[in-house]
């Protein structure tokens, strides 16, 4: 007896006048992509489409092009890497509804940049944040963890909900020596810190940053000067947790102060500390569990939103059990 998942399946779709302005546009290139992302096969005939393949391929080529129909438009229609990360979300979830995530959109000052979570995971994050005074996401990398938690950052201090933006990390050698970089120490950081800084002149101008910087709004330094701190009406932002050890976490920890909402992040795939020593986003993991308060959320490669070849080299990677390596 055949397994129901293998037999060839057809389905056809009817398309409104607005499905048929959208998927045939520019050559058929969304059922094109559609087609390579899911191993189906999609015939056209006037406003039908016919879908073709495997049970459980068809199933995830139709939703897929239900959640283009009902989100997207001629003026803003999904490219390759939006159809790739909706198509691991169908996967995942066969009910997944793109305006789910659309719902949950913040925006960077009044006129600015909109983000919105792309996955079931990042939704969650999303909600964790809104939620939570102290959030942990912990995540391969791809995922958005730092990305996200800076919108949320900008958010919180152009909506003057906060009055300050603190952005730190350890500054752990992840092979090669920072003893070796030219400058002073300030010269030495600031290429580690690097992607925190791409991250927020993805989603503010450059001067603005500046303007932010120079009244103290916005401040980035390494995890050692935070000690002998505390930091109030803050948002704060720890990121590469997964290279402090048990006593760093700890002092970060207890840096928190009155109206602050702090994110850490991390990957514990990725530890750069030295084995003898236990990683404090581990430590943290284990002993904060089920704190009120205190969220954990955990991402994987379908979480992932950079090309869609990450995924598979993070799974591939997990396959054989490597994760010492610096992705």
């Amino acid at each position: 007896m055949e397994d129901s998942d293998t037999v060839e399946l057809e389905e056809k779709i009817n398309l409104d006048s607005k499905g048929e302005e959208l998927f045939f546009a520019n050559n058929d290139e969304i059922l094109r992509e559609i087609e390579e992302q899911t191993g189906v096969y999609i015939a056209a005939r006037g406003p039908v489409l016919t879908l073709r393949g495997k049970r459980e391929q068809v199933e995830v080529a139709k939703s897929v092009i239900e959640n283009i129909s009902n989100q997207y438009s001629l003026q803003k229609y999904p490219d390759k890497n939006e159809i790739s990360i909706l198509v691991r979300n169908v996967k995942k979830d066969q009910k997944f509804d793109v305006k789910n995530l659309s719902s949950l959109k913040i925006k960077i000052g009044p006129h600015g940049k909109v983000i919105t979570p792309k996955s079931s995971g990042q939704a969650k994050y999303f909600e964790a944040i809104k939620k939570n005074d102290l959030v942990f996401v912990i995540g391969p990398a791809g995922t958005g963890k730092t990305y996200l938690a800076m919108a949320f950052a900008l958010n919180y201090l152009i909506s003057e909900n906060i009055s300050r933006i603190i952005l730190t990390r350890p500054v752990v050698e992840a092979g090669e020596s920072l003893g070796y970089l030219p400058g002073d120490l300030e010269q030495k950081v600031n290429p580690y810190l690097r992607p925190l800084y791409d991250a927020i002149y993805d989603m503010i101008p450059y001067n603005m940053f500046q303007r932010f910087v120079e009244r103290g709004a916005i401040e980035v330094a390494p995890l050692a000067y935070m000690r002998g701190r505390t930091l109030h009406d803050s948002f704060i932002i720890l990121d590469e947790a997964q290279n402090t050890t048990r006593g760093q976490m700890l002092m970060f920890l207890t840096r928190i102060g009155f109206n602050s909402k702090t994110i850490i992040t991390g990957d514990i795939t990725q530890v750069d500390i030295p084995r003898s020593k236990d990683s404090g986003l581990i430590v943290a993991a284990r002993v904060l569990k089920g704190i009120k308060g205190i969220s954990f959320v955990y991402l994987g490669p379908e979480d992932v939103v950079r090309h869609p070849l990450v995924e598979k080299i993070i799974k591939a990677f997990e396959k054989e059990n490597v994760g010492d390596e610096n992705i």
